[in-house]
């Protein structure tokens, strides 16, 4: 497992930052509600997909080889969440304004996204078969590969927050605010192609 180290780490650097779900997600909501209100949903991110990697790891691979119907299920409720969630930054109002319908992603619902998270099961499973060994300790494994992940994903997916606020400087008419949003949502919504490719 040592010599494969540093390979599981420029897998995790590269997986964690680059787009997708996660940092569209977080990047609207930085935009929308600022950075600080913007904390619950980056620790659902950070704590919720290496929870995801080890029970990948603890076997339910296995389960969804015995039963591909869970599987599809799975597949097809994470399809309509993220059409939802899609929905809620496309309508996201000022994070300011107290009558708007938008409000930021908490902890348990960043966290449970993880689930419905294309790329969040692709970097999973890629991690699981690609950086554990056949004479190593499994489970030993699996949680190095979780650990790496959660703490790449503090400053990963915080830069995409961060970015989400300095983006919101520019957003001052609500007419930019609503294109950015509806933008976010499309770039969500596509990344909907993973689950059917």
């Amino acid at each position: 497992m040592y010599d494969l180290f540093l390979p599981l780490l420029a897998f995790t650097v590269v997986m964690t930052i680059t787009p997708g779900p996660n940092n569209i997600m977080i990047t609207a909501s930085g935009a929308n509600f600022g950075f600080r209100r913007t904390v619950p949903h980056l620790l659902g991110i950070v704590i919720g997909f290496p929870v995801m990697v080890v029970a990948i790891g603890a076997g339910l691979g296995e389960v969804f080889k015995s039963w591909p119907i869970v599987h599809e299920v799975l597949k097809y409720a994470g399809t309509a969440y993220l059409l939802y969630l899609a929905y809620r930054i496309a309508t996201a109002g000022r994070g300011e304004d107290r009558q708007g319908r938008g409000r930021p992603m908490t902890f348990l619902e960043a966290a449970a996204f993880q689930w419905a998270n294309p790329k969040g099961w692709m970097m999973a499973v890629g991690a699981i078969s690609a950086y554990t060994t056949v004479r190593g300790n499994p489970l030993l494994e699996t949680l190095i590969i979780a650990v790496m992940f959660g703490i790449v994903a503090v400053p990963a997916v915080g830069v995409w927050a961060l970015f989400g606020v300095a983006v919101r400087r520019w957003l001052r008419s609500d007419r930019a605010l609503r294109i950015f949003n509806l933008t976010m949502a499309a770039l969500l919504v596509a990344s909907l192609v993973l689950l059917y490719v």
